[in-house]
């Protein structure tokens, strides 16, 4: 067996932000928000870039308030959620131009969720062949565009919000 080292997911691995924080609380402190890759923050929602991502674009679309299952949502807040995951997805059209997406949620430990006590859905742009042999012989992810340059590039639409 060979052995990729990946020592910077210890922070994914290690379940929060070096703060302590929940990574998905987005807080009252807007001064953080490029540092912890934060788009968005409404009332209700907020939305992220996923710091590991399958793709470039990958986005996470939670609920403000600190909840863990979909029964606990408030119904303005499922309202609100699945509003801001479309918004979302168009975001990801306008400035990516994906061919397709995957939406979805992670619920439980064993399906998955590598952050149980905060529920979010994940927004995965797609496009023809964005998978290669990396991933197929070796089980590695090549990302071709910085974290950091996709931000830049979606910010101006969610400041629009």
């Amino acid at each position: 067996m060979r052995v990729l080292w990946a020592p910077w997911r210890m922070v994914y691995v290690g379940c929060g932000d070096v703060r302590g924080e929940c990574i998905f609380c987005p807080g009252d402190d807007r001064s953080r928000d490029e540092e912890r890759l934060i788009l968005f923050t409404g009332d209700r929602s907020t939305v992220f870039m996923n710091r590991f991502p399958y793709i470039n674009g990958h986005l996470l679309v939670a609920p403000v308030r600190h909840v863990s299952t979909l029964n606990s949502l408030l119904p303005e807040e499922k309202l609100d959620v699945i509003t801001v995951v479309e918004k979302s997805i168009d975001a990801l059209k306008e400035v990516m131009s994906p061919e397709g997406f995957n939406v979805g949620m992670n619920l439980g430990k064993v399906a998955g969720a590598g952050v149980e006590d905060h529920i979010h859905f994940h927004i995965v742009p797609r496009w023809s062949g964005d998978t290669n042999y990396m991933t197929v012989l070796e089980d590695v992810r090549v990302i071709p565009e910085h974290i950091h340059t996709t931000y830049q590039k979606l910010l101006p639409f969610f400041k629009q919000c």
